[in-house]
């Protein structure tokens, strides 16, 4: 039996929820047991009872009571996966106190779902320091490379996530898609929703351009940086909105889809001589850092089979692009 303590708030923890917070300190108290010691007082914010829904605030001290350390209570610690950790290790491009910036690897995806048991949302468990774990603020395709930021706290993640929201994240993509666009650089303004397709012999969900109540305004600013005679361009994509596909359903409606993407483009999204695999990584991001508020730019080096691609076709892997404020 452990003796009474005394936990004061942190930082990055203001905002949080009592009874999340005591999950996240004392695992092996269930919420049923925490609700009893709230009822007789045992469990107290700045000295006075509470509620399980209070939010805290930084400074605050909580009393803890005596807590059984055996049976119900323990709780085996799970093993660290070392391999996991030094998966995501070799991933970081950027990394301080507050956040990671992640060259996320094509193929792997970023949260589980069906049939789908490794993901990096598991992975970076292994990275877990002091009760706290580097947490995702926004996604990326498991078949799209490139750029990831997480969150190494509450605090950061609030305020990368905020962020993401409120538009002030400026996200650069690139893509080699199938023929160039006319004209070579310009706004895509296209609405877009979820509808069931005929796919062969039976229905899928898709996502495509579409009108109506639950079709969503999806604008995507491009630039073409070099092309390959008709054959194939290196696009620079910017999705100023941030639909779910948005970037290959916006290539493959103007007649350019982004090359390995057979889901949007079909056979026409094959180029003899290089991969199948489809080429569209997140290269870049400019956004305000979540603790000094200044912006800041991070780069992702292209990877993989992308890389190799742009070897062959002998485009620049140092390409630079600036986004005209008034294609927004």
């Amino acid at each position: 039996m452990s003796g009474v303590q005394t936990r004061i708030v942190t930082p990055d923890e203001t905002g949080m929820r009592l009874d999340r917070w005591f999950k996240s300190h004392f695992p092996m108290v269930s919420h049923g047991a925490l609700e009893k010691y709230l009822r007789k007082g045992q469990v107290r914010v700045v000295g006075g009872r509470v509620k399980s829904n209070r939010r805290l605030e930084a400074g605050e001290e909580i009393r803890i009571p005596p807590l059984p350390d055996n049976g119900h209570f323990t709780l085996k610690p799970k093993p660290r996966n070392t391999q996991h950790a030094d998966d995501i290790r070799q991933m970081i491009i950027f990394e301080d106190e507050t956040m990671l910036a992640l060259n996320k690897p094509f193929g792997l995806a970023v949260q589980g779902g069906t049939n789908t048991k490794h993901h990096l949302d598991g992975m970076l468990a292994a990275l877990e320091k002091n009760g706290e774990r580097p947490r995702l603020v926004h996604r990326l395709d498991k078949d799209t490379g490139g750029l990831l930021l997480v969150a190494k706290t509450r605090q950061s993640a609030q305020k990368l996530g905020d962020a993401f929201k409120a538009h002030k994240v400026d996200k650069t993509y690139w893509a080699l898609t199938v023929g160039s666009p006319h004209p070579h650089e310009g706004t895509i303004s296209m609405p877009i929703a979820k509808r069931m397709v005929r796919i062969g012999d039976g229905d899928e969900e898709r996502v495509v351009p579409a009108e109506g109540e639950d079709a969503k305004k999806a604008v995507t600013d491009y630039q073409t940086l070099y092309d390959a005679g008709a054959r194939v361009a290196f696009l620079a994509m910017r999705p100023v909105t941030g639909r779910t596909h948005q970037l290959r359903v916006h290539a493959a409606a103007i007649g350019c889809p982004i090359v390995g993407d057979g889901k949007y483009g079909g056979a026409s999204s094959r180029i003899e001589g290089v991969s199948t695999k489809v080429h569209l990584f997140c290269r870049e991001m400019t956004f305000p850092h979540p603790k000094s508020g200044k912006r800041m730019t991070i780069s992702a080096p292209l990877t993989g089979h992308m890389l190799e691609t742009w070897k062959f076709f002998a485009f620049d892997t140092n390409a630079t692009c600036e986004w005209p404020e008034g294609l927004r």
